[in-house]
């Protein structure tokens, strides 16, 4: 490689001795780094789309996401298009702190989009994963988000096939922020959303309250509660496929996550004209969980939830809808709570009978109870 400017002859020490280099010629090796470069932390160039960025992908997410990221090097994934309805969803993760008891953020990148497709009775197939890194985070704590990541992909069935890597500059972007998209196939025959619920329909949800959203907080503000308290932080899909095998015609499913119970009763009777009532002593809700909204002065109707459903169903089918739910892990504290008084109202309300007797108005929240959950 010739330099633009004639360069006088030079001796440069190496390895094994002295070399004489002739008048206008650069050394090619001192042009190129030898051997990838390693870092403990994010650089901006990471971001750049050159070796760094290249040793991010080779060092990082291809071995967490295993041959179904890796199949070929190109700018988007390649799918067998599958039989049936493809329903399709994303979402962004935001959490703080990334790592909580019983969750990161990684498995609720993943969860969060599998249950959102599991809703509609979608069988989870495919995921793709963008990722918003803030110069300066830990390249340990990188590869832990993306091994959680991958084992959350395992266990839901679905694969990881493409993703995204960008970085920002410190101080703009707390660490990492996870984006996921999602594409999963309805079944044949399943019709499952808010236009199919009908009055008398029972509600069930699938296990206790409040877990995730208590836990979150109680890493990020240094609290301590009697009994310790995990994220609910698991995928439905299983649960839905298995109340679909046995027969259970699901009328309407819905995930509890921002806002927890309330707040998606509330979105559904607002959407299809619905008026709900709920026996709140009905409602799982564990005694740790309830402690710590007593002393924060919570209502865990409205805790955020990452593992957790409510059904809509006939009434006569709930016991055996509450059965199968039961024999999962994710629904062994599945409850039935309430059911549809009426349907065709003018504006959808949610009402709960309180365990002293009287009723109260379950509205949504003008702002944000716990921010920065998911």
């Amino acid at each position: 490689m010739r330099s633009l400017l004639p360069l006088p002859p030079s001796r440069v020490r190496t390895m094994t001795g002295d070399r004489r280099l002739g008048a206008g010629v650069v050394d090619p090796s001192l042009l190129a780094c030898p051997a990838p470069l390693r870092h403990a932390t994010v650089q901006l160039a990471h971001g750049g789309g050159g070796r760094l960025t290249r040793e991010l992908v080779e060092r990082i997410f291809l071995p967490a996401f295993g041959s179904s990221a890796g199949a070929e090097r190109h700018d988007c994934a390649v799918l067998e298009p599958p039989a049936g309805r493809i329903a399709f969803s994303t979402d962004s993760y935001v959490v703080t702190p990334l790592f909580f008891p019983g969750g990161d953020i990684g498995k609720l990148a993943v969860y969060g989009t599998v249950n959102d497709l599991a809703m509609s009775g979608a069988v989870p197939r495919w995921i793709a994963a963008s990722f918003v890194l803030e110069e300066g985070f830990s390249i340990a704590e990188l590869e832990k988000v993306a091994r959680s990541m991958a084992e959350a992909a395992k266990s839901s069935g679905v694969e990881v096939v493409t993703g995204d890597t960008k970085v920002v500059d410190r101080g703009r972007g707390h660490g990492v922020y996870v984006t996921t998209a999602g594409i999963g196939v309805v079944p044949p025959g399943v019709e499952i959303g808010p236009a199919n619920i009908r009055a008398g329909d029972a509600l069930i949800v699938s296990g206790d309250l409040g877990r995730h959203g208590v836990a979150v907080l109680s890493v990020r503000e240094g609290l301590e509660f009697e009994g310790e308290i995990a994220s609910d932080c698991a995928p439905l899909s299983g649960l839905v496929c298995s109340l679909l095998e046995a027969g259970i015609e699901l009328h309407c499913l819905r995930d509890l996550t921002r806002g927890g119970l309330a707040s998606a009763l509330n979105e559904l009777a607002l959407d299809a004209g619905l008026e709900l009532v709920i026996d709140e002593a009905a409602v799982p809700v564990g005694d740790a969980v309830r402690g710590a909204c007593e002393l924060l002065g919570l209502d865990p109707l409205y805790v955020a939830n990452e593992g957790r459903l409510v059904a809509f169903v006939r009434q006569a089918e709930a016991p055996r809808a509450q059965a199968v739910m039961r024999a999962r892990a994710e629904g062994a504290r599945a409850a039935v709570i309430g059911r549809v008084e009426r349907q065709g109202v003018s504006r959808g309300r949610v009402t709960a009978r309180t365990p002293a007797g009287p009723t109260r108005l379950l509205e949504l929240l003008s702002g944000e109870q716990l921010p920065r959950i998911c």
